[in-house]
């Protein structure tokens, strides 16, 4: 398919349209602390996932793909860092944010390939999974968690709202939404073409909560629950996002994945905008953010103290758990911490997806900490102050 054609389809079936939208500690209950303070509090969290691409490494590593830090592919990312953008005076970012475990030296457990990630950001841990298989793949082979103490489980004890957005899930032929009543629980990885000539692919290894069984309907016969009602209620294709957004409507936590052409995984098979390989992932990666964010931004939701996180799984390259190698972790949020000499504030703490995930729990008010976020800082210093809530409560005594 050549870059005009893959635009029209694109357009066809309204792509762009769409877009203008360690182990836990066991609980037998989540307690809510109550933190009261005069100062704004994040209330709605969209964290908006990308794949494979260091932030910055070292020049000569040649096994990594390009770095997105002053690449010329990313330059919408880009520019909200360096202050450019119309959002930048609501931008700070990580300079230092490092594969899970990660260690100067690099030499330490490593926390690969990308489902490991995945749910060590809903976790605290990756449950000792080492691969990229399904929930249910082929039985023996999948590697669903019955664990209890995750983070969107924690949410459900306590009240709280969130789904998972995801590219390519509840479409038909022609890459239209199904109706409601024909929607399931996307157990399964996806990838084809769709009846206009685009390329769909959706990859279940980037959607850390559906292997979780106390949300993904259960085991049901070893090969999953896709009927689940209360399941399929929290994962819904990403247009639905446009229309939620619209409708005040979205949840307090949103996880949002792009499908693996988008999300700077995989080249687009027939190049982009000239370009080719990686160059060309980051690109069409880069054009899907300036679509999407903008429209997060728009809506009710992040006005009302909302914050948009750019995340990206691991690291690559030549000993990529070393402090060489860095994965971005964008704050997008009124607020987020003050420009300084009219530049977005970064800056140099250790970060890893603990991080984010303690911070998480933090702005829910949902605890105990979950594994290893019990040892990271949290991210508050990218906010305003008092911005996170200080405090989780205790663990339930039994």
């Amino acid at each position: 398919m050549t870059h005009n054609s893959l635009l029209l389809a694109l357009a066809a079936v309204g792509f762009f349209s769409s877009l203008c939208p360690a182990d836990p500690a066991p609980s037998s209950a989540v307690p809510v602390l109550s933190v009261t303070s005069s100062l704004p509090q994040v209330k709605t969290v969209f964290i908006i996932a990308l794949e494979n691409h260091n932030w910055v490494q070292p020049a000569a590593d040649d096994r990594a793909p390009e770095q997105l830090f002053a690449n010329p592919h990313a330059p919408f990312l880009n520019s909200l860092v360096t202050g450019t953008s119309s959002f930048s005076r609501q931008v700070a970012y990580a300079s230092a944010y490092h594969n899970c475990l990660a260690t100067p030296s690099g030499h330490n457990p490593h926390i690969h390939p990308s489902l490991a990630s995945y749910l060590w950001s809903e976790a605290g841990t990756n449950f000792g999974v080492f691969n990229d298989n399904q929930p249910f793949q082929n039985h023996d082979l999948g590697v669903h968690q019955d664990a209890k103490d995750h983070l969107v489980a924690y949410l459900n004890r306590a009240g709280l709202s969130w789904k998972s957005y995801q590219e390519d899930i509840d479409t038909d032929e022609d890459g239209q939404v199904l109706p409601r009543d024909q929607w399931t629980v996307p157990l399964k990885n996806r990838s084809g073409v769709y009846s206009t000539g685009v390329l769909y692919n959706y990859a279940t290894k980037h959607n850390p909560m559906i292997y979780f069984d106390d949300v993904n309907g259960g085991p049901g016969n070893g090969r999953g629950n896709p009927k689940d009602p209360v399941a399929i209620a929290h994962f819904s294709p990403i247009q639905q996002l446009k229309i939620d957004l619209e409708n005040n409507s979205v949840a307090r936590y949103n996880w949002i994945t792009p499908n693996q052409y988008n999300e700077m995984h995989s080249p687009p098979p027939d190049g982009y905008k000239g370009l080719t390989g990686d160059a060309a992932s980051i690109r069409r990666g880069d054009d899907y953010l300036a679509a999407l964010v903008p429209q997060i931004v728009a809506s009710k939701a992040y006005r009302d103290n909302g914050v948009i996180i750019i995340w990206c799984d691991e690291t690559e390259g030549e000993n990529a758990d070393d402090f060489s190698h860095t994965l971005p972790e964008i704050i997008i949020s009124p607020l987020a911490h003050p420009n300084v000499s009219g530049k977005p504030y970064t800056n140099s703490i250790p970060y890893t997806h603990s991080s984010q995930l303690r911070t998480l729990q933090e702005i829910f008010q949902v605890g105990p900490l979950l594994g290893d976020a019990a040892k990271a800082p949290d991210l508050s210093d990218l906010f305003a102050p008092g911005a996170i809530p200080a405090g989780l409560p205790e663990p339930a005594k039994k």
